[in-house]
């Protein structure tokens, strides 16, 4: 084997996840068919459930000094009051996907992560033990890497899940928007929103002095996918939607998007797998496109880790399309909604102002940012607690060295076997999978933990949080921990109980952690 996984497209899904299977250990190639960044950010912002797995991580401070924290998002354009979002980091950061990748891909080479520029995927052949990726390179000869597993990053027109053979149903595009960054002196305000036009919308955002991002839509008109966009084009329809150009010149970069939603029948073919926009694409309504690729990546790079490592069988992967397919479902869904939102008439117009009178209920602003953010996400099968397999708050902690919060013990993304109270019993439970789950003794500094949509509860007893930072298997305080449960639990999640070890008993305990 030349790696263990090859990931094909060094965007931000690709970079995280090569990030989260070196933190585990794994040998990870990076395959981009570009031959070095193109500088263009179609993303521009993330949302409160991303800067959490970054904080999970210990690289958050590094995005956040190089964006703008921003107290309001919006569904549609309808603003949403993102302040009371029951996070530690609730406010949406307004950064650049240019910024975005240049800081993963910093990281990813202090952690040993290789990128080869200017290789794209030209074929792949599967057998029982890995894939034979061939790439098309500068080279003379094409070159070939074989990996155990390979993962399609490569967008929405993703050569890899083509030669997978991966269905992409969805709808088709009803409408064109044109995007760019360019430079508007003429411009009388810092920031128009969503200006609607009897034939379109179009909006100017800054997000770097001087410099705007300029996005119009026309509707019922569909560009052919191939044609080139241009400055002249973006030009002329702002002038037809707004009256004038605003003096627009020096653009950065010019694109085009629409609204078809598509998403891929299955998310892993064998050893071949994707994430990001190579498994959806959907009108980028609610900055949700980037966001959701880097949880796709961080929900897969745990367990593709496992496989890889031999502690799970190659079924746990399967458990990444059952979590992450309705995700990326529900998100198709809810942009499918503010497309349709968007569109001009006198029945949008009223149906944008029946639906805007409902935001200022907090049950309504609350579903929606939830939603959008992803702090409201719960994975099936782990209990009726209303934690379980939601992700984890980052409470306080007190330990014996000293204070400590939640997501510093997911810094190194090992799992966690969290016990704030509960009883030898949960550490003897745990004690045959103490080569690969940490086992930390705490006290929470709460008496109560706050949970989306349910509010808050009692802290609990303990906790079985997996590297993602949802989770697997929860103890309510002042019960008995169900250590059957907790067993069952790190069978199905970090694979069988390690050979040899003494069956389970009071007596006996895992190496702890203390923070």
């Amino acid at each position: 084997m030349d790696t263990d996984v090859v990931i094909a497209g060094a965007g931000p899904t690709g970079l995280m996840l090569a990030c989260e299977l070196r933190l585990a250990g794994v040998d990870v190639v990076v395959v981009e068919r570009l031959a070095e960044r193109t500088g263009e950010s179609r993303a521009g912002g993330l949302h409160s459930r991303t800067l959490e797995v970054l904080d999970q991580r210990g690289v958050l401070e590094r995005f956040l000094a190089a964006g703008d924290l921003t107290p309001v998002g919006h569904f549609s354009g309808l603003m949403l009051d993102f302040d009371g979002l029951e996070s530690r980091h609730p406010l949406p950061l307004m950064i650049l996907q240019s910024a975005v990748e240049r800081l993963l891909e910093e990281w990813a080479a202090e952690l040993g992560v290789r990128v080869r520029w200017s290789s794209e995927v030209g074929g792949i052949r599967q057998d029982e033990d890995g894939v034979t990726v061939e790439l098309r390179t500068t080279q003379a000869a094409p070159a070939t890497l074989r990996a155990r597993y390979l993962v399609g990053c490569d967008g929405g027109r993703s050569t890899v899940r083509k030669l997978a053979g991966i269905d992409f149903p969805g709808t088709p595009a009803t409408m064109t928007a044109l995007i760019g960054d360019v430079e508007l002196p003429g411009l009388t305000e810092d920031y128009i929103w969503a200006r609607r036009c009897p034939d379109g919308e179009y909006s100017a955002i800054a997000f770097e002095p001087g410099w705007y991002r300029v996005i119009t839509s026309a509707y019922d008109h569909v560009a052919d996918r191939d044609e080139p966009a241009t400055f002249e084009q973006l030009r002329q329809s702002l002038v037809r939607l707004a009256g004038t150009d605003f003096g627009m010149h020096s653009p950065r970069w010019v694109s085009r998007f629409g609204d078809a939603a598509r998403q891929a029948a299955q998310y892993r073919k064998g050893r071949v797998l994707l994430a990001g926009d190579a498994a959806h694409i959907h009108f980028p309504a609610g900055g949700q496109g980037l966001n959701m690729g880097v949880q796709d990546a961080v929900n897969l790079g745990w367990k593709l880790a496992s496989v890889v490592r031999g502690q799970a069988s190659p079924g746990l992967l399967d458990s990444y399309h059952a979590e992450r397919h309705p995700v990326g479902e529900r998100v198709l869904h809810n942009t499918r909604a503010q497309a349709a939102l968007t569109r001009p008439g006198a029945q949008t117009d009223a149906l944008r102002d029946v639906f805007g009178s409902l935001l200022v209920f907090d049950d309504v602003n609350r579903h929606l940012r939830g939603m959008l953010t992803g702090l409201d996400i719960r994975y099936p099968g782990a209990g009726g607690h209303p934690l379980a397999g939601r992700r984890v708050p980052d409470a306080d902690l007190r330990t014996p060295a000293g204070a400590t919060s939640v997501h510093r013990l997911l810094h190194s993304a090992r799992p966690v076997l969290l016990d704030l109270g509960a009883g030898t019993d949960v550490a003897a439970a745990g004690e045959a999978w103490s080569d690969r789950v940490d086992f930390v003794e705490a006290r929470s500094a709460e008496d109560h933990w706050l949970v989306p949509i349910r509010g808050e509860i009692p802290a609990p007893a303990a906790l079985l949080i997996r590297p993602d930072g949802h989770v697997a298997w929860v103890a309510a305080a002042r019960e008995v921990p169900d250590t059957a449960a907790l067993r069952t639990a790190l069978d199905t999640w970090f694979g069988p109980a390690r050979q040899g070890s003494p069956g389970p008993s009071p007596t006996l305990a895992p190496t702890r952690r203390t923070g």
